[in-house]
């Protein structure tokens, strides 16, 4: 069954100040590269970037710019990864104002249930919960 990541399980993938979580995002990018499970929307890539190269405490980030360029190319070489159109855009709008999520985040769900996935894998929404006909999952 495909999901939907969001970019939190991108980001954790490479922040060892959270060992768990990094083990966590790891294993369930590896398991979506082996069966091709994992979908990615591109909001996901293109905030990836912003998180992983924002500075830390120490003032150093998790990933130099060139760095996270590389990265994001590789996740669109690894993950097929969705698009907005304006049907999608549409559907954000609804989901924002139905179930009060902030407008990343109901742009977000509106990737997987415009998409048809049942599952969206995210810290960042209420674990279990069913957002229209797709259920949050949080890994971590």
């Amino acid at each position: 069954m495909a999901f939907l990541v969001d970019t939190n399980v991108l980001v954790y993938r490479f922040d060892p100040r959270f060992p768990q979580k990094q083990r966590t995002a790891n294993a369930l990018l590896r398991q979506g590269i082996a069966d091709g499970s994992v979908r990615v929307p591109h909001q996901a890539i293109v905030e990836f970037v912003a998180a992983v190269t924002r500075p830390l405490d120490a003032g150093r980030p998790l990933l130099d710019p060139a760095g996270a360029r590389r990265e994001a190319e590789e996740f669109l070489n690894q993950f097929e990864v969705l698009y907005p159109d304006a049907a999608l855009l549409r559907l954000a709008f609804r989901g924002a104002a139905a179930y009060q999520l902030s407008w990343f985040d109901a742009h977000l769900w509106a990737y997987a249930e415009h998409h048809g996935l049942e599952e969206l894998y995210s810290e960042d929404f209420q674990d279990g919960r069913m957002y229209g006909s797709v259920r949050a999952v949080n890994p971590f």
